[in-house]
């Protein structure tokens, strides 16, 4: 497999041509007047999401330039890698495994490259899909209070919250994270031992805002009252040793080949299985599965997760957008922005490519947003008048949950308005009134919000991610920049406790100082 950085390309040079003459004065208004056929031209269905490009910055030789440029990156070749089981995270000398985690024990046969990982994945979902079925079943235990940080914290309470009208009646669902004490202790005066499972994710059960946290809780079980920590606490751990001397004796494991950002098909999961069932969960890596068979069959021409990609990098390096707005109209996505974050920000969030080479072009933009129509009330004046141009993608679903007359409607008049008004904007010669208007979006639809369109959805969204970085030439599956920070805070934590400042420099002796 050769992977070639996208801006040692001839390609490369042709879109800067290209946006030079043209591109960068692109006007939608015109684009759609001119072009009776664009809606269907840029979008498209793809399992279980419909998507429009059409209100973004682009024609149809762009279009067509990039995916010139995809291959000549040779994309193709790179995933057709990581779906083999190739070493693809060369950084660590590891496979890129999560889509095993949602494919289905029926594929494997005679020819199954990785028949071994895949019957451990079956292994340990069946596992941990009897034991969340036991709790479910369990009417002691009402409250699940999931402790972890990161993938561990946002794959799950994202996915928890967004199905909550699947939620088990009778379980309430709790996401501690944070090393802050307030936020544990908060969780803490609304339990009582005898009604409560506590799951402690943590791969290597030394996470140490994690394991501060799960001390703290089994603390407060056993004062009072708790009696049996073994059927009070699971882990998610590979160190199996750690959590029995910790008192626990349910564990599900998981691999070094799934990033804690992709890794809520796992074990990691649980709550989410208890949450909606085992057919649910199953239906959840079902609909994530078909988008996988999607990324990795389809043309590139009508293959969602490469447009959306290819889309990415003309933003971010052509037309220098350096972040996006996600605005998803359904309350229950309303941690989805959260949860891209981490997934984009800290897999391409890099400034060397996988050689360790220099980029001379920016990387990941910043992803931020709220749900609609709360953002509109809050974020929105931004990106109607601001001075930054930021392409905002909406996230819409066809058909409600609920039965109140009205509301939907008027939420799905919203987000259409934003993304016209976004688009067309409006002419005030007193200017304070005036919307510049062909500002870009994406609309992406779900006819309904179930566990399969959620797999669906959070798959297109992974893949996307690996398009954007493929070109870019970076390692998506690092995250070798959430280290230095950590491994600062341990010794500023003795230093916290003895008063040594020597050594440091005088802004942080000083705020070191002031804080003791």
């Amino acid at each position: 497999m050769e992977r070639i950085r996208c801006d040692r390309t001839a390609t490369w040079r042709g879109l800067q041509n290209l946006f030079t003459n043209g591109g960068q004065t692109f006007d939608l208004r015109r684009a759609f007047a001119d072009d009776e056929g664009r809606l269907q031209a840029f979008s498209q269905n793809a399992p279980h999401v419909f998507a429009d490009l059409s209100k973004n910055l682009i024609d149809r030789a762009t279009q067509q330039l990039l995916f010139t440029l995809a291959r000549q990156c040779g994309l193709e070749q790179h995933r057709d890698a990581m779906f083999s089981g190739a070493a693809i995270n060369t950084t660590e000398q590891r496979a890129v495994l999560h889509w095993l985690l949602r494919s289905p024990a029926s594929l494997a046969d005679g020819a199954d490259a990785l028949a071994g990982e895949r019957a451990q994945v079956h292994t340990v979902l069946g596992a941990m899909l009897a034991y969340a079925q036991s709790v479910r079943a369990d009417d002691a235990i009402t409250d699940i209070v999931n402790i972890g940080i990161g993938g561990s914290d946002l794959g799950p309470q994202m996915a928890v919250l967004a199905l909550d009208s699947f939620v088990l009646p009778g379980k309430r669902f709790h996401f501690v994270s944070n090393v802050d004490g307030h936020e544990l202790a908060a969780v803490l005066q609304r339990l009582k031992p005898d009604n409560t499972l506590f799951l402690i994710a943590s791969k290597t059960f030394t996470t140490i805002e994690t394991m501060t946290n799960a001390r703290s809780a089994r603390d407060w079980f056993e004062s009072n009252g708790g009696k049996d920590v073994g059927r009070h606490f699971a882990a998610l751990t590979t160190n199996v040793a750690a959590a029995k001397a910790f008192g626990i004796r349910t564990t599900f494991g998981f691999w070094d080949w799934v990033g804690g950002r992709y890794s809520v098909w796992s074990a990691i999961g649980l709550p989410l299985a208890i949450a909606i069932g085992e057919q649910g969960f199953r239906e959840f890596l079902g609909g994530a599965h078909a988008m996988d068979e999607h990324f990795r069959s389809a043309a590139l021409e009508q293959n969602l997760p490469v447009r959306l990609g290819l889309l990415d990098i003309w933003y971010r390096n052509f037309h220098r957008f350096t972040s996006r707005s996600i605005a998803p109209y359904h309350s229950a996505l309303r941690r989805l922005p959260a949860y891209l974050q981490q997934l984009e920000m800290e897999s391409n969030g890099k400034c060397v490519d996988a050689q360790g080479q220099a980029l001379r072009f920016g990387t990941a933009p910043v992803l931020w947003g709220e749900p609609g129509t709360n953002g509109q009330h809050a974020i929105f004046q931004m990106l109607h008048q601001g001075t930054d141009v930021v392409p905002v993608e909406f996230v819409a679903v066809k058909k409600p949950r609920h039965d109140l007359p009205g509301h939907h409607n008027l939420l799905l008049a919203n987000v259409l308005a934003q993304a016209q008004a976004l688009m067309v904007g409006q002419r005030d010669t007193g200017g304070h009134r005036n919307f510049p208007g062909n500002r870009p979006s994406t609309f992406l639809l779900l006819d309904e919000l179930t566990p399969t369109t959620l797999g669906a959805l959070i798959a297109l969204q992974e893949h996307r991610v690996f398009v954007s970085g493929s070109l870019w030439g970076v390692n998506s599956f690092d995250q070798w920049g959430v280290e230095l920070g950590k491994v600062l805070a341990k010794d500023l934590q003795v230093r916290m406790q003895t008063g040594d400042v020597s050594g440091l420099d005088s802004s942080t002796a000083g705020l070191l100082q002031r804080l003791r």
